[in-house]
């Protein structure tokens, strides 16, 4: 969580907020198969529950001046791996900056396995 203060009171952003920005944002991304479990957790919840959930592969760290993300997607087979992490990368920057104010100042992306169509 990130809290700071400001002239209005004190702000307090969430790291489910984040997860399911960054979640709703990289999911949309053209050649992102699905996301996958990255911290044990994740892959417990995984592994009891059939649902899908959001925030499934990321990792967010940080405080008020930066965020780093890391990702772990699967990508759909046959296509430009290198192209997918960069335009992955640029919207989930440009997102999270817009949406909060806050510099993202890494976005690492973890290509886990591929699929086919």
């Amino acid at each position: 969580m990130i809290t700071y203060q400001n002239r209005f009171g004190k702000v307090e952003i969430s790291n489910e907020y984040f997860s399911t920005l960054i979640g709703n944002t990289v999911t949309s991304c053209y050649g992102v198969s699905s996301m996958v479990a990255s911290t044990s957790k994740q892959f417990i919840r995984s592994l009891f529950s059939k649902k899908e959930y959001i925030d499934t592969g990321i990792i967010v760290t940080g405080n008020i001046n930066s965020i780093s993300v890391d990702l772990h997607i699967c990508v759909t087979y046959g296509l430009n791996i290198n192209a997918i992490c960069n335009s992955i990368s640029h919207k989930v920057k440009y997102v999270v900056e817009q949406a909060t104010g806050i510099v993202v100042d890494n976005v690492t992306v973890h290509v886990v396995s591929m699929k086919g169509e």
